[in-house]
Order: structure tokens, then sequence, then C-alpha cells
């Protein structure tokens, strides 16, 4: 890990990210849901919900993957969803209740950092362009709740902004960014498949693709159901 190019921090409080989600909740899909739409639908495929399953989504923004979450998950299954704004909450339950699924799907406003919910109680997590707004050292700590949820042989979907080994121009000029307007851009490019394999998920499949030369990784990956401090296996 030490030879590896240092990941960006992320400065702002959580308090900061907050406000200035509720502030872009109302905006949130004209400036930034149009050119994540179809990495987000990519992981709703690889995770491949079915009727009857508990789920829940991180850091689920406006709600448009909740509604299609609701949708596989049917009748018999429920969606929950955990976001630090209320402002998006807001618009969530909306988009939700326009749809018919209010029944189906249950929002909490929310840290993911200390997940309210039961050990083993979901079958799947979906979170996308969410992990990484988080600073490095809390990165564990999300993926250690998220396998705490989950029942043994749960999967988790992971949408990211993924660092490589070696930053391409528009990566650097994008950590630049960050760094210097991060109240702006709080989101920046992690080791994801190294942070979910090194939270103790088996990972079961990687698409890589590219956003405005910036490289995204789908990860799928499992909650083992064998001994669960078992750290080793890849």
């Amino acid at each position: 890990m030490n030879s590896k190019a240092p990941i960006c921090r992320v400065t702002r409080t959580k308090e900061e990210a907050k406000a200035s989600y509720d502030m872009m909740s109302r905006y949130y899909d004209v400036l930034a849901g149009m050119s994540e739409r179809k990495y987000k639908v990519a992981g709703l495929e690889e995770l491949d919900v079915t009727e009857g399953e508990v789920i829940l989504e991180i850091g689920f923004g406006t709600g448009k993957c909740l509604e299609a979450l609701a949708k596989s998950a049917g009748r018999s299954g429920k969606v929950y969803g955990i976001d630090l704004s209320e402002g998006m909450i807001g618009v969530s339950q909306a988009r939700v209740q326009k749809a018919g699924l209010s029944d189906r799907v249950e929002l909490t406003q929310g840290d993911a950092a200390e997940l309210p919910y039961e050990e083993s109680f979901f079958d799947a997590v979906y979170t996308s362009f969410t992990l990484e707004l988080f600073d490095t050292p809390e990165i564990p700590i999300v993926l250690g709740e998220c396998k705490r949820i989950l029942r043994p042989g749960g999967r988790i979907c992971v949408v990211g902004m993924s660092k490589k080994g070696r930053s391409g121009l528009m990566v650097r000029l994008y950590e630049w960014t960050q760094f210097n307007f991060t109240k702006f851009v709080d989101c920046r490019p992690i080791y994801l498949v190294d942070a979910i394999k090194e939270a103790g998920f088996k990972v079961v499949s990687v698409i890589e693709m590219s956003m405005f030369g910036l490289p995204v990784d789908i990860v799928l990956a499992m909650k083992k159901s064998g001994l669960a401090h078992n750290h080793h296996e890849d």
C-alpha cells in the first residue's frame, strides 16, 4: 500500500457537506444526475435485485435508484435508504410517492459510518458515488458497517471514482480542483477495489468504465458466509 500515490483527504465537515447537498438537492439531477446515470444503471444491473429482497441504498440522493430498487424488490421486498441530506430525502420521498412505491421504501437521515440497522438484516447494499465522499480513515468504517448489516452471503455493489496506479492528466486535474475547492468538489478517486477487499469482502466482479477521462469502477462483492474474521482470502 505504501508505494501507491496517496488519496486526497476530505477536509470539509459533515455539516458543510449536508448544507451543500441540501442546497443542491432541487437541482442535483441537472448538475450531476445525467452524467452519473449510466454508471448507476450498470451498478443496479450488477446487483441484480430480485423479488422479496431487503435492500439498503447508502447516499440515495434524488432517489432514482431507490425507485428502481423498489420495483425490483417487488411487493414482498423492502428498500431502505440513508442519506446525510434532508433536502435529498424530501426530493426522494416525493419521487417514491409519485411512483406509488411509498409502502416499499423507508428513508432515514443519517451517517453511513453509524448505520442504524441490526446485524445481518439486509440481503444487499447499493451505493453509488458516495463512498469517496468520506474522509480516508472513515472509508473502512463505512464498509465495516455495511458488512455488519449484511447477512452472510449478502452482496454489496459500490459504484465509485477509482484511483489507479498512475494518474492520468484528467485525474491529476480533478484532484487539484478537489484539493483547492473541497467545499464545492468533495468527491475524489479512491482505491475502491482494495478498500472493499481490505474490509473482508470477497470481490465477485469489477467493471471498469470512464467518466470524462476519470476511471469509474463498479464493484460487486459479497460478505463471506464462513468465518467473519478471515480477512486473508482474496
